[in-house]
């Protein structure tokens, strides 16, 4: 009589279970390891949804944008340039990152039938054509902040996602884990001279999910409630150790010893040579003030806004390098300027509410060093 008894509960809670859940789906988070490229080096997220009814296995990715879009230089520069919502099928998608040696992990989300069918609904609606664009922005509104934000939405009740990098970190941070570790130097450069102050803000534990890393690790340590059901290694990466040695410290210190080197001789055709060599350091320099000024004052991406880069890089550079025999009084006194200004930042590098580059040291030492120079009127 028990063993019928128990035969007809499990009988009940297995057509409970069943009724529960008729939505013939499995939802899961897909994330991709980074690649060796730049545009890769952060991976990349994406949400798979198996249908057994329909018979389709479908990828749902908010990281699509069109090379063909009208202007697209310009939108993407100013920060303008609209994602969107794709699909794709999964072996497709699957074989693109196994040819590029990148690793994906899959999530299975644990949800309800319910929330599974309210989840596939609304990526439906957001794959409309009217719905599907959004305004990029790689920290705070991306591909994997898109996801999250739609899973987190249709999960009942909220997952409370923990932080999973040091209370301490800062968005530049986050990224110089990956840009170290994939050797990427010179692209470390660039982003520390394009990105503002605004990037050594510490993360909040929800910021610190627009790395995809992070919000996979977020998802299989949620408080509240569980939130992965399995969690399956689809294509592992093979590994391999890139090679970068000549790094921006590196050379900046070979360009800082030529010109010392170059300023040495006393015969006119070093002199002739330095001249022109200081017109092309101030030039440079300064019309690189007047990108960051652009890149501040100009466009729409958050974190490009105060740049205290512009400390060294003085937009008035540009013009002024064009004043390099001049032996007015204005000149000198600008030079002069220029090498205080630089020698106070040397002097108060870690100080400023900005972190910057260590490869710009010997830059800054440059820029101190020939503004001295022509202030004394050593150059000419």
């Amino acid at each position: 009589m028990l063993r019928l008894f128990l035969l007809i509960l499990l009988f009940q809670v297995n057509t409970v279970s069943k009724a529960q859940d008729s939505s013939h789906m499995r939802i899961s988070l897909l994330t991709c390891a980074p690649g060796a490229e730049l545009y890769s080096i952060f991976g990349h997220s994406a949400l798979r949804v198996v249908d057994s009814s329909s018979v389709t296995d479908i990828i749902y990715n908010y990281g699509t944008f069109n090379f063909d879009d009208e202007g697209f230089y310009i939108k993407f520069i100013r920060g303008q340039l609209l994602y969107s919502l794709s699909i794709d099928n999964f072996e497709d998608f699957k074989f693109e990152y196994q040819i590029s040696n990148r690793g994906i992990t899959e999530q299975v989300l644990e949800l309800s039938g319910d929330e599974k069918m309210n989840l596939y609904h609304a990526l439906l609606e957001n794959l409309k054509e009217q719905n599907r664009y959004y305004k990029y922005d790689f920290f705070l509104d991306n591909c994997t902040t898109r996801l999250r934000d739609l899973i987190i939405k249709h999960k009942n009740p909220p997952p409370v996602l923990p932080a999973v990098m040091p209370a301490t970190y800062t968005f530049r941070n986050a990224i110089y884990q990956y840009l170290d570790a994939g050797k990427q130097y010179w692209s470390k450069l660039g982003i520390d001279i394009l990105l503002g102050a605004r990037t050594d803000r510490i993360m909040t534990a929800s910021q610190q999910e627009f790395l995809p890393d992070n919000l996979m690790i977020a998802f299989d340590s949620a408080q509240n409630v569980s939130m992965v059901k399995t969690s399956t290694q689809l294509f592992v990466t093979q590994k391999h150790q890139p090679n970068s040695w000549f790094t921006p410290l590196l050379f900046f210190s070979i360009i800082l010893t030529f010109y010392i080197l170059c300023s040495l001789p006393p015969s006119d055709f070093f002199k002739n040579a330095m001249i022109f060599l200081d017109v092309f350091l101030f030039f440079i320099t300064g019309l690189l003030g007047i990108v960051l000024i652009f890149m501040w004052a100009g466009t729409d991406h958050s974190m490009t806004k105060d740049n205290y880069n512009l400390i060294w890089a003085l937009p008035t550079h540009f013009i002024m390098a064009f004043f390099i025999r001049n032996k007015k009084i204005f000149a000198k006194k600008y030079f002069t300027a220029s090498a205080v200004i630089a020698i106070l930042l040397l002097i108060c590098w870690r100080l400023l509410p900005q972190q910057f580059n260590n490869g710009l040291i010997p830059f800054v030492i440059l820029l101190a060093f020939r503004s001295i120079a022509i202030a004394k009127n050593k150059a000419i």
